[in-house]
């Protein structure tokens, strides 16, 4: 990089621990120690002074596989980007996508919230990055694929520096290739057998090329997931080691609606930017737990603008650039209003402007305290606040698109550019914010429903909010809603589209949990009724099933509260085995030998079982 004049961070490559604690003295802390060929920060950390760095050098040096690290000046503080590009044999580029990171450097790309477009950049750092990303590109010899280059950016002198090259496709790959449309991977393949980026076709719009920079209309939104309630004792605190285990991504029109519409994506009993429970930190505690990234800093966000504490302070206290804070403050502005009313007196352009930044109808309820997710929806359906849906089309509807692949959004006019078709319908819902233990297998069950739906002539439909699953390829189905799997959007998409019915059982608990809304409202489930699931979901239904059918089965009871719960292990004797109903992957079950454990694990239970 040097050689190529492109500016990077100070730093050298170390292979021992004495050279690693020599350069380390004369570079000066904060530092960053990355171990060479690793994946996803493995060995990696940020180390604040000498008493973190044998521990932080030690464990890069055994993660690396050829022993090496590269011991860094940490830029903390300073914003990072990132380009995904794609080269041909004949050297041209395109640049598919830029994205900006919501948090500052020091948090690994795959535990930030990332933005598409970037939001925050100048025309003349933009031109800049392209320029540089493109010169490293070309410099890395004769390849033809994709590569995406990270650089972080100082905020106060626009200087940049390049942090990595990824030449291949990465996490940020499936990211961008979602945000756009464009057909990274596809492509890239392509290229690598020799094919030249004005041979391809742009998959989308069918009529004109692949050597094209795609154009948004539309704002990205991707939000990662943790599980740390999984794994007691875990450090949440994020870091240059990757800690998420799925991610959600949100298209909305502006930068408020998408995040509010990931928010509702997360499964995490969020209804938007807020729990709307009460917040128990005072406002000097809430800054000094924002200054420390977690998973949920963003809501913290939140509840200390809701407090009153300034957008300058946040900034200051968390190194997020005011912009996002300022669009924060616009939610909580709305929220603030509509505080003031309740159902009958709720004006309504107040309530159309909820709903175009990314309102739920739950979230409005909660906030009013009056009515319920229901009443909102009949309310604003009366008054003409429904969704259309807009497609993803690469090119800011320049060209006709092909492709039907779609979003929701709130918008004067009603123009639905989804159209609704003859054919039979059958909806396949995904699994959403991909967790440990439900990846690559609810995934590919739904891809293959989907194909089975188009086998036998009915035309498939399908509701995903993740970026890195094969079913929310737009080719996949003959028609995708990347939208939450949550019953508000679902709702709509069914009144939109009134499919024969809808299949809930290829996408795990996510999509099962909507079984029940489907089921009140008649809604054919397509295959295994919803009767037939709960008795197999709900833990006394199965056992007295079992009872009935003289299977051999453990003693046991069911209870609501702890009181219950004692009498029920009480009867059937210490140890017992307590078991949610209505979870997946044997979440949160607990062997409890005494009275004080159960209480505890109870208490622990009742707040996450749905």
């Amino acid at each position: 990089m040097i050689e190529l004049g492109v500016p990077v961070g100070t730093a050298k490559t170390a292979n021992s621990f004495l050279e690693g604690k020599e350069y380390a003295q004369d570079i000066g802390f904060p530092l960053v120690i990355r171990p060479s060929f690793t994946l996803g920060g493995t060995g990696g950390g940020i180390v604040h002074d000498k008493d973190e760095l044998d521990e932080a050098l030690n464990r890069g040096l055994q993660a690396s596989p050829i022993h090496e690290v590269l011991v860094e000046k940490a830029v903390l503080g300073w914003k990072e980007f990132e380009l995904e590009l794609l080269r041909d044999a004949n050297d041209n580029v395109v640049i598919i996508c830029s994205v900006e990171n919501f948090d500052p450097m020091g948090i690994h790309t795959g535990d930030s919230i990332t933005v598409a477009p970037a939001m925050t950049l100048s025309d003349t750092a933009m031109q800049l990055m392209r320029n540089t990303a493109i010169k490293m590109m070309r410099d890395l010899g004769n390849f033809a694929g994709g590569c995406n280059v990270q650089f972080a950016l100082n905020p106060n002198t626009e200087e940049i520096i390049a942090i990595e090259i990824n030449p291949r496709v990465s996490r940020s790959s499936a990211l961008a290739s979602k945000a756009t449309g464009y057909p990274i991977a596809k492509i890239a393949a392509k290229l690598a057998i020799g094919y030249t980026l004005d041979e391809l076709q742009n998959q989308i719009t069918k009529t004109t090329s692949a050597y094209f920079e795609p154009a948004l209309d539309y704002v990205i939104v991707k939000i990662p997931r943790w599980n740390f309630d999984k794994f007691k004792g875990g450090n949440d605190t994020l870091g240059l080691q990757m800690k998420s285990v799925g991610e959600v991504m949100a298209i909305g029109r502006s930068f408020t609606e998408a995040i509010q519409k990931a928010c509702q994506s997360l499964e995490n009993n969020a209804v938007g930017l807020g729990y709307y429970g009460k917040s128990l930190m005072k406002a000097e505690d809430i800054l000094s737990h924002i200054k420390v990234p977690k998973w949920d800093r963003i809501f913290r966000i939140k509840d200390a603008l809701m407090m009153g504490v300034s957008v300058n302070t946040i900034s200051k206290a968390t190194g997020i650039d005011r912009w996002f804070i300022y669009e924060i403050q616009k939610i909580c502005n709305i929220e603030k209003e509509l505080a003031k009313y309740d159902l009958d007196s709720l004006p309504t352009d107040l309530l159309r402007e909820a709903k175009v930044n990314g309102f739920s109808d739950e979230q409005i309820s909660r906030i009013m305290e009056h009515g319920d997710e229901e009443d909102i929806y009949k309310k604003r359906k009366a008054l003409g606040i429904t969704r259309v849906y807009k497609m993803v089309d690469t090119c800011s509807a320049e060209f006709e698109a092909k492709t039907p692949y779609f979003y929701s959004t709130f918008e004067e006019g009603h123009i639905n550019e989804s159209k609704v078709s003859d054919k039979k319908k059958i909806i396949v819902l995904g699994s959403g914010p991909n967790r440990i233990g439900q990846g690559i297998e609810f995934d590919y069950c739904c891809v293959h429903g989907l194909l089975a739906i188009k086998e036998c002539g009915y035309e498939s439909i399908m509701v995903n909010c993740n970026p890195e699953t094969v079913s929310t390829d737009f080719d996949m189905a003959d028609k995708l809603y990347f939208e939450p799997v949550y019953w508000e959007h679902l709702w709509e998409i069914v009144e939109h589209e009134k499919p024969d019915g809808v299949i809930v059982q290829l996408g795990g608990q996510t999509a099962l949990k909507l079984a029940k809304f489907l089921h009140e409202r008649g809604i054919a489930i397509i295959g295994t009724s919803y009767d037939s699931m709960d008795i197999a979901e709900d833990r006394g239904r199965f056992s007295d099933r079992l009872k009935e059918l003289d299977i051999p089965y453990p003693d046991y009871g069911t209870a609501y509260d702890v009181d219950e719960a004692i009498e029920v292990a009480h009867k059937v004797g210490y140890p017992v085995l307590v078991r949610p109903s209505y979870v997946l992957g044997g979440q949160r079950m607990r062997i409890v030998i005494n009275d004080e454990d159960l209480e505890k694990a109870v208490v622990s239970l009742l707040k996450h079982t749905p």
